[in-house]
């Protein structure tokens, strides 16, 4: 692989961004697409309003984050964060090969990932060398 796409959620765009940097420093061409692409209002789909109030205004797109990706020519696909049933859109429309780094898990803090919180830390040397 020499092209990666980044399909991931806009509550993980940090994550993302260390990421993304980490694969550029090993030589990899990075191409990213977050989930709010193309900023369609929940609204326009028929939500109420009021279900905006818990989960926000702007509806997620797991097909256009797979269709701008698969513009771009990318050979792996990694997913971060997506919500359980956006991941399988993603999936179903990605030309690529696809791989999860990890699931979106709000309670436990997206706990697979620890090792990417700790990439300006302990694990700095390690990712970075």
């Amino acid at each position: 692989a020499k092209r990666i796409g980044i399909a991931f959620c806009g509550g993980v765009k940090e994550e993302a961004k260390i990421v993304t940097k980490y694969f550029r420093h090993h030589g990899f061409e990075v191409y990213g697409a977050c989930c709010k692409v193309g900023s369609v209002p929940k609204t326009e789909m028929g939500i109420p309003a009021v279900c905006s109030e818990t989960t926000g205004k702007i509806a997620c797109n797991p097909i256009m984050q797979a269709k701008i990706l698969n513009k771009a020519g990318t050979d792996l696909n990694v997913l971060m964060g997506l919500c359980v049933g956006h991941d399988s859109l993603y999936y179903k429309y990605c030309d690529g090969l696809c791989t999860t780094l990890f699931t979106k898990d709000r309670v436990l803090g997206h706990n697979a990932a620890s090792v990417i919180y700790q990439a300006n830390g302990y694990y700095k040397k390690k990712l970075f060398d």
